[in-house]
């Protein structure tokens, strides 16, 4: 069995097991209406033995929502009621656990909401302290002219340095000419 050929298998299987749980949560909000007891997402992913997660995914929560409607139509409000279990007891462990993960999505909801808040008095600071627009554009006008002046005292710089290379090119030309005129006069003296 090749590794895409096993990828594949896996996949299937994966895509099957989906399958099998939306069903299984269709089927226990089938099951729950039927009974009268109150629809909920916690009840349906209880008596399904599918994660809550699911009861809230696209697919299976129109349904949900659909069978809360049917229920509040014939006079049965859906209220706290406690789920169905598919024999299993609701334990002290689940129910801390439940709490435990409950306490740490309103911990990470906090957390954001206080950065969320942070961020926006951050940004309504700065509107508020923030230059106006008359201002910013006396200063872009004012950095334009001062980016010119430097411009052109870059350029006439260039134009003295390019002057001044052509001149000492000219003086070593002539300090070469004396030496070789000086070195003639030596060697004419000298015999």
């Amino acid at each position: 069995m090749t590794a895409a050929t096993r990828t594949q298998a896996m996949l299937a299987a994966r895509a099957q097991a989906s399958r099998d749980k939306r069903q299984r949560a269709l089927a226990a909000i089938q099951a729950l209406e039927a009974a009268g007891i109150p629809v909920t997402a916690t009840a349906v992913a209880t008596a399904a033995g599918v994660s809550t997660w699911l009861a809230y995914a696209d697919g299976v929560r129109e349904h949900v929502q659909a069978a809360r409607r049917r229920q509040a139509e014939h006079g049965h409000a859906p209220g706290p009621a406690a789920p169905p279990t598919r024999g299993e007891p609701v334990t002290q462990a689940s129910l801390r656990t439940d709490l435990a993960v409950a306490r740490d999505e309103i911990r990470r909801l906090r957390a954001e909401r206080d950065k969320l808040r942070a961020r926006l008095r951050l940004q309504l600071g700065a509107e508020i302290e923030g230059p106006g627009r008359a201002e910013l554009i006396a200063r872009v006008a004012s950095l334009e002219t001062a980016s010119r002046q430097l411009a052109a005292e870059r350029d006439a710089r260039a134009a003295e340095a390019s002057h001044a290379q052509r001149r000492i090119r000219e003086l070593e030309d002539e300090l070469t000419a004396a030496r070789e005129g000086l070195r003639r006069v030596i060697r004419q003296a000298s015999r």
